[in-house]
Order: C-alpha cells, then sequence, then structure tokens
C-alpha cells in the first residue's frame, strides 16, 4: 500500500491524543493539510506553550507569569486559611467553574499508584507539607478522584496531616464513586463543595 511518511507521522501522533484515534487522527491531519492559515497557527501555539508555560512555584498550577506565581496564588483576595489539595491543574478549572471556591490550591500531579510506580515522593507531597507547615491555614480539601488511588492518596495525606491539627474535609455529595472529577458538572461540582465531609 502506499505511504507518505510524513502524514503517516502526523497521523501516529494525533492519535496518542487523549480521546483521538486513528480515523479522528486521520481527519484532523486532513483539515490541517485544507487549512495551511490553521495549521501555522496552531504550530505557533503550541510553541509558545513549549516556551512560556512552567510550572508556579508555590502551588505547582500552570503559569506564564514571569514572576513564577500563577494567577490565583497571586490574588490577595483569596482566603489564604482555605487550601484545595487536587491532582492535576486542569481540576483547578472545573472547581473555578463551580464559583464555590475562594482558596488557595496545591496540585499533586497525580495519585498515589504503587502498581503504575506512582509513589508519594514523585508527588508534589513535600511541597504541601511545607506549605501547611509555614502557613496559616485551617482546612484542607481533598477534591482528588473518588477511584482507589484517589482514596489511597487521601488516606496517605490523612496520615500526614493529622500532627498539624488542620481540618481535613473531602468532596463528598454529588460526586459518583470511581468518576473523574475533570467531568463533573458545574452544579454537581458547586453541591459536593458546599456539603464537603470530614474525612
Amino acid at each position: 500500500m502506499f505511504k507518505i511518511p510524513s502524514l503517516d507521522k502526523l497521523v501516529h501522533e494525533l492519535s496518542r491524543l487523549p480521546g483521538v484515534g486513528p480515523r479522528s487522527a486521520q481527519r484532523l491531519t486532513h483539515y490541517l493539510l485544507k487549512n495551511p492559515e490553521f495549521s501555522r497557527e496552531l504550530r505557533s501555539s503550541l510553541q509558545m506553550v513549549e516556551d512560556n508555560i512552567k510550572l508556579c512555584e508555590t502551588c505547582y498550577n500552570y503559569t506564564d507569569n514571569n514572576d513564577g506565581l500563577c494567577f490565583i496564588c497571586k490574588n490577595p483576595h483569596r482566603n489564604h486559611e482555605l487550601m484545595c489539595v487536587v491532582e492535576q491543574p486542569e481540576d483547578i478549572l472545573q472547581i473555578e467553574s463551580s464559583g464555590a471556591y475562594q482558596g488557595l490550591y496545591h496540585v499533586l500531579h497525580g495519585a498515589i499508584s504503587p502498581l503504575e510506580g506512582m509513589t508519594p515522593d514523585k508527588l508534589k507531597i513535600a511541597p504541601l507539607m511545607e506549605r501547611l507547615n509555614h502557613g496559616s491555614f485551617q482546612e484542607i480539601i481533598m477534591a482528588v478522584d473518588s477511584d482507589l488511588e484517589g482514596d489511597t492518596t487521601v488516606l496517605y495525606l490523612h496520615q500526614q496531616l493529622e500532627s498539624l491539627k488542620i481540618r481535613v474535609t473531602r468532596l463528598a455529595q454529588g460526586i459518583p464513586m470511581g468518576s473523574d472529577i475533570d467531568y463533573i458538572d458545574d452544579r454537581t461540582l458547586h453541591r459536593a463543595l458546599s456539603h464537603r465531609t470530614e474525612v
């Protein structure tokens, strides 16, 4: 069968994206070929992300600010006694869109999963403990996925936090077991934050 290596390479790379199969990757490839202006803009945007996006020095959210802090950590109007711990930066966008939370965040960049080699030392847990030891936090909200990895992460963090005498809560109502937080609608997430329970 006749092959064009450069096109095959692009199809292969696009098919590695979440939710994009081989057929969708082929359609996207042909769309890019037919729309060179869009292709150039996409390439420019990807380059800008690669050049400018970094992790916030405080909470490990994404940022492109030169001072190394994200827009939430820089906001003096946020509640500095309340911290929400999430697995990934995209979870912050979900929680912010609910409008129910005005505190700070900390991104773990994963959840504990020994079978996949994701141990506590590979997450941003040490910086979390440092923030808690030097901050004035009164409550920590565990906004992690309701699955085995999320439960394991909450249990581990709860044990680490016991000596700090900080209230620890977890998202409760409205989050079905086994679901990912990035698929929860705004109303359900608002209810879950408003009715969080003690761990």
